[in-house]
């Protein structure tokens, strides 16, 4: 079972201020990177390198450093052309915006079939890949039964 994250999972498994999304998403970026049963798209990675430098105010190095972590465990797989089509769809017929189509089109193509983020309508399942929002609680049980256990 294949599980990718949003730019969002990552961004709070590093912002110690975030609470208790802080502390969900360092459990599932662990959880994941341990058993190796995730991919990280290339998109998130450049997005959460951005966000992390720019708002969250993380040092270059340590952003550097946490996505260095994550690709010497995980497999990096980046968008293909066909993705840009299947996106540009995404956008007119589900009211996505871009870059979350782009993202949710390379998951598709590569066989993710959950995608961990609080952005999108949580459950909807598009193509082969359901939205998970792990930062709610009713979806605990679930999260339990495809996150592998530590």
């Amino acid at each position: 079972m294949t599980i990718c994250f949003d730019t969002n999972v990552l961004a709070y498994a590093i912002d110690a201020t975030a609470g208790r999304r802080h502390t969900r998403a360092v459990e599932i970026v662990r959880s994941v990177a341990e058993s190796r049963e995730a991919v990280l798209i290339l998109q998130t990675a450049a997005e959460f390198y951005a966000v992390a430098t720019r708002k969250l105010e993380t040092t270059p190095d340590d952003a550097r450093s946490f996505l260095a972590r994550l690709r010497a465990v995980l497999p990096v797989h980046g968008a293909a052309e066909p993705d840009l089509d299947k996106a540009i769809t995404a956008t007119e017929r589900h009211g996505m915006s871009f870059w979350d189509a782009l993202l949710w089109a390379t998951a598709d193509r590569i066989g993710v079939r959950y995608l961990l983020t609080e952005d999108y309508q949580d459950g909807r399942t598009l193509g082969g890949v359901t939205f998970v929002d792990p930062f709610k609680g009713e979806n605990e049980q679930f999260l339990a039964e495809i996150l592998p256990s530590p």
